[in-house]
């Protein structure tokens, strides 16, 4: 499936959309190189566009950490898999990862207006947990019951970690070391 096609299905009819996802075969690099790497630096590309390229440091940094984020994120929901009655497999949970991001992604394009890419920017992020929440139970093989949960400690990780790593580039920023050490 192309990148657009597969795009709006995600947005539009994840529920259908996902089965899709869960049988096709794929490796972290083809989803990073075909996928990830591409949706991820539309937020990026905005800002600079918006700083007319006087941003660049922090396009660059913002894109690193998409990519950094995605795999983490990844890392956490496979090892949460069992936890929710789930099974383990590294790719499915990229996949979960990566294409549940995708809403969060095409958002980033409203980077260029300040104001919008904050409200569009929140409303994408619920979004994208909701479709995670769909994503669940098909690739990671949860229990619908229990898809809930695992949605919400997958976002609390995702919330903390962004926090993490957004304290960790603040701090080597400033040339404080890694987070004040």
């Amino acid at each position: 499936m192309n990148l657009v096609e597969r795009v709006r299905n995600i947005l539009l009819q994840p529920k259908t959309e996902w089965p899709k996802i869960a049988e096709e075969a794929a490796t972290p690099q083809t989803l990073y190189l075909g996928y990830v790497a591409i949706l991820a630096a539309i937020g990026p590309l905005a800002m600079l566009i918006r700083s007319g390229g006087m941003a660049i440091m922090a396009a660059v940094v913002q894109y690193v950490l998409a990519l950094v984020v995605t795999f983490l994120l990844a890392l956490i929901v496979d090892a949460l898999a069992t936890t929710f009655g789930g099974e383990k497999n590294f790719v499915q949970s990229l996949k979960l990862t990566a294409y549940s991001y995708t809403a969060a992604w095409i958002a980033g394009v409203f980077l260029i207006v300040p104001i919008l890419g904050g409200i569009v920017g929140l409303l994408a992020a619920i979004y994208a947990w909701y479709t995670f929440y769909l994503g669940v139970p098909v690739l990671k093989k949860c229990p619908t019951n229990k898809a809930l949960g695992y949605t919400i400690v997958v976002v609390i990780s995702g919330i903390l970690l962004g926090v993490v790593l957004a304290g960790f580039v603040v701090s080597m920023m400033i040339g404080g070391g890694v987070m004040g050490m």
